[in-house]
C-alpha cells in the first residue's frame, strides 16, 4: 500500500480536480504531500521502532495509514483530502522500515532471509508497476474515491494478521535525541519540498531557493550534531561499516535511475508516441511486472552467489539494456522492441533490489535493523525525487526522442556507477 499510493493517484488528477474543485497547486499537494511526509519522517520512525519495538510501531503505522485512507475516500473538501494524504505519508513512514526489522527477526537464517527479502521486494516492485494501471481501472470504473477505499480491506487484514502471526520485537529504552530528529526532519522535508517544487515552479523560484537555503544549514547542523552528540540518531559504527555505507549509496542511485526512468517513460509514451494515460499505463505494465521475475530469481538463487556478485551483475545487466535504448530509441522503434529491452533491463533491477536490501540489513544486524531500514528507505525516497527532477530537466531541454535518449543514457550511467559501488564497496561474503 505504501508504494502503490505513490503512483496510483497520478492518473486520478482530472477526476480529483473536477470532483473537489481542486486547484493545480492543491492537486500537486495531493500527489506530492504524501511523498514529502513519507520521506521526512523515516528516520524518526526508525528511532521509534528501536525504542518501543518494531511490531508496535508497525501496527500503529498501519492503523494510521488505514484510517487516513478512509478519511481520503470520504473527503468532502480539498483540504480534508490533502490532510488525509499527509497522514497517509506519516503512517507509511512508520510501518515501511519496521517491516524490514520484523522480517530480519523472523528469519535469522541467511538462506530463508534471501527468499523472504525477495518476496518483500516483489510486493514493493509489483505495487509500483501496477499503480498507474490499477489507478486507471479504479478511477474509470468506480470513481476517484475507490483508489483510497482499496486500502481498507488490505489494512484491516494486515492488522489482524500482524497481531496474530508476528512475534513482538522488544524495544530498547533510550533517549530519542529530539534535537537530532528536528534537524533531520527539517533537512529531509526542505530537500524533498525543493525537489518536488523545482520542476513545477522553476529552480530559481523563491520557494525553491528558500527550501534549499533551509536544507543546507539544517543538514550541516545535523551532520555536526551526529559527530559530537552523546545520543546519535545514526550509530557511528554503522557508517564506519563500508557495506552499510555502500548499500545506502547504491539505494540512492538505484531509485534515482529506476523511478526517474519510469517518470520519463510515462510522459514519453503519451507525448512522443500518442498514447492516452490508460494506454500508457498498460504499456508500462509488462516492463514493470518483470521486477517480480527478478525478485523471484534472487529469492531462489541469490544466497548461492552472495549479494556482492548478484548486485554487481544485475546492475551491469540493467546498465547495458538502458544504454542500448539510449543508442537506438527513435520514432521507428516498435513498441515491442522498447518493451522487451526495457523488460530485460528491469529484470536485472528486480534481482538487484533485494540483494541491496539484504546487504544492508546483514551489515546492520538485528541491533540496528530499525534505523538501518529507515535510513535506506529515506535515501531511496530522496533518490526518487532527485531522479524525477533530473529527468524533468532533461526532457525540458529538447525534443522527446532526443530527451529520451539522454534520459536512458543518464540512467545507464547511474546503474553502472551503482554496480561499481557494489563491487568495490561490498565485502565478499560466503555464498
Amino acid at each position: 500500500m505504501a508504494t502503490l499510493d505513490v503512483t496510483i493517484v497520478n492518473v486520478a488528477g482530472a477526476k480529483l480536480r473536477s470532483g473537489l474543485d481542486l486547484s493545480l497547486s492543491g492537486l500537486t499537494w495531493v500527489v506530492d504531500g504524501y511523498v514529502l511526509v513519507f520521506a521526512s519522517l523515516l528516520l524518526l520512525a526508525g528511532s521509534l521502532a528501536r525504542r518501543f519495538g518494531a511490531r508496535r510501531i508497525y501496527l500503529a503505522g498501519l492503523a494510521l495509514f488505514t484510517a487516513a485512507s478512509l478519511a481520503c475516500a470520504a473527503a468532502p473538501t480539498a483540504a480534508v483530502l490533502v490532510a488525509g494524504r499527509l497522514l497517509q505519508g506519516a503512517g507509511a513512514a512508520l510501518f515501511m522500515p519496521s517491516s524490514l526489522t520484523l522480517l530480519l527477526n523472523a528469519f535469522p537464517d541467511e538462506r530463508q532471509r534471501a527468499r523472504v527479502l525477495g518476496l518483500w521486494s516483489a510486493i514493493v516492485s509489483t505495487a509500483a508497476g501496477l499503480g498507474p494501471a490499477v489507478g486507471g481501472l479504479l478511477v474509470g470504473g468506480l470513481g476517484w474515491r475507490s483508489i483510497f477505499l482499496i486500502n481498507l480491506p488490505i489494512g484491516v487484514a494486515g492488522l489482524l494478521l500482524a497481531r496474530a502471526v508476528i512475534a513482538p520485537v522488544a524495544g530498547r529504552p533510550a533517549p530519542l535525541g529530539a534535537g537530532g530528529h528536528v534537524l533531520g526532519l527539517l533537512t529531509l522535508a526542505a530537500l524533498s519540498f525543493a525537489l518536488i517544487e523545482g520542476p513545477e515552479t522553476g529552480w530559481a523560484s523563491t520557494r525553491v531557493l528558500a527550501a534549499f537555503a533551509l536544507a543546507l544549514p539544517a543538514g550541516a547542523a545535523f551532520a555536526i550534531r551526529e559527530r559530537t552528540a552523546p545520543v546519535r540518531i545514526l550509530p557511528g559504527e554503522l557508517f564506519a561499516d563500508r557495506d552499510f555505507s555502500s548499500a545506502n549509496a547504491i539505494g540512492f542511485l538505484f531509485n534515482g535511475g529506476c523511478y526517474g526512468a519510469m517518470f520519463m517513460l510515462g510522459l514519453f509514451l503519451q507525448n512522443a508516441r500518442g498514447a492516452d494515460p490508460m494506454t500508457a499505463g498498460l504499456q508500462l505494465l509488462p516492463t514493470q511486472l518483470v521486477f517480480l521475475l527478478g525478485n523471484m530469481l534472487y529469492a531462489r538463487w541469490g544466497h548461492r552467489f552472495g549479494n556482492r556478485l548478484a548486485l554487481t551483475a544485475a546492475l551491469l545487466w540493467a546498465a547495458t539494456g538502458t544504454l542500448a535504448l539510449a543508442l537506438t530509441v527513435s520514432p521507428g522503434m516498435p513498441y515491442w522492441v522498447l518493451a522487451v529491452v526495457l523488460g530485460a533491463a528491469n529484470t536485472g533491477l528486480g534481482i538487484g533490489s533485494p540483494a541491496m536490501t539484504s546487504a544492508l540489513m546483514t551489515a546492520a544486524g538485528k541491533e540496528h535493523a530499525d534505523i538501518a531500514g529507515a535510513t535506506l528507505n529515506a535515501n531511496r525516497q530522496i533518490g526518487t525525487l532527485v531522479g524525477v527532477a533530473v529527468m524533468g530537466a532533461v526532457l525540458a531541454s529538447g525534443g522527446w526522442y532526443h530527451g529520451a535518449a539522454a534520459a536512458f543514457g543518464i540512467t545507464a550511467g547511474t546503474y553502472a556507477a551503482a554496480a561499481l559501488l557494489a563491487w568495490f564497496g561490498l565485502r565478499p561474503r560466503a555464498a
